[in-house]
């Protein structure tokens, strides 16, 4: 059994890093695959702040990935020959946009989590909103067709852009939309262009799973088991390491292609688990 969830904590690893940077709802990906493959020996509660706290190694892997965009502080020699600290204004600023975006969904998602997990987090409610932003996706590429991006450039996005990609963001409390997927789309829809809707949402996602991780664990407590530690640890890691190659690949994907395969899988996806649902049900 100690083995057999240490495999499944690794593929829950993979689709979690895969599925949390490409806009396909890794949530609602944890939600489907925990139907068919449940680990043994642990409680509803657990996994409930697994599927959540798991994410914290995809978060990981873009604080690694993008820390040059993101510490703000660097060594200088000044004008005595000593080492000094000079501060990045531009990285300094947009850490304040992530905080405004960021504002919305914390507010909302604080009061309503308990109601979220205990009437939202099902295969049905996927399975409807995979459909519904597929659909989305398309539309609003169909629509980007006939315009310019305004946005081209991290530091041309207003405190205004950043508040109101803020609030597409609370979309995705709702599991199956993707959080990824609603400020990517929220982004591209205000006249980003796709590179800078996917980068700030990498950086919103700091924050943000940081903050989810946070509140689970404490709801969670402390007294894990040894085989519940070993399981997080293992799904963390495998989630970092998938997320390193699935940004590396959105990023090229995204300068010649866009997001309408991602729309297509969604609807697809979303069709397979309606009619299995339905055919179960008879």
């Amino acid at each position: 059994m100690y083995i057999l969830n240490v495999l499944k904590s690794i593929l829950f690893g993979i689709i979690e890093g895969i599925t949390e940077w490409l806009p396909i709802s890794s949530t609602g990906h944890m939600i489907l695959f925990e139907k068919i493959c449940k680990f043994e020996g642990v409680s509803e509660n657990f996994f409930s702040m697994y599927e959540v706290v798991i994410q914290l190694g995809a978060i990981i892997a873009v604080v690694v990935m993008f820390w040059h965009k993101l510490w703000p502080f660097a060594m200088k020699k000044t004008e005595n020959g000593k080492q000094g600290i000079s501060v990045k204004q531009n990285i300094i600023v947009l850490w304040i946009k992530v905080v405004v975006a960021v504002i919305p969904a914390a507010v909302i998602g604080l009061f309503l989590d308990d109601w979220l997990d205990e009437h939202l987090y099902n295969h049905i409610t996927v399975a409807i909103t995979l459909i519904i932003y597929g659909v989305l996706f398309i539309l609003v590429e169909q629509y980007n067709k006939k315009r310019r991006p305004r946005v081209n450039k991290l530091t041309e996005l207003t405190f205004k852009d950043a508040f109101l990609i803020g609030c597409f963001q609370v979309l995705s409390l709702v599991p199956g939309t993707s959080r990824s997927g609603s400020t990517i789309l929220g982004g591209i829809f205000l006249g980003s262009s796709r590179r800078v809707a996917s980068e700030f949402t990498f950086f919103l996602a700091i924050p943000v799973m940081f903050g989810a991780s946070l509140l689970k664990v404490l709801k969670f407590g402390f007294s894990f088991t040894v085989m519940e530690a070993v399981i997080l640890l293992v799904g963390m890691i495998t989630a970092f390491a998938i997320s390193m190659i699935a940004i590396k690949f959105l990023m090229n994907y995204i300068k010649k292609h866009n997001f309408n395969v991602f729309g297509i899988y969604r609807i697809i996806l979303g069709a397979i688990v309606l009619l299995s649902y339905f055919i179960t049900k008879k």
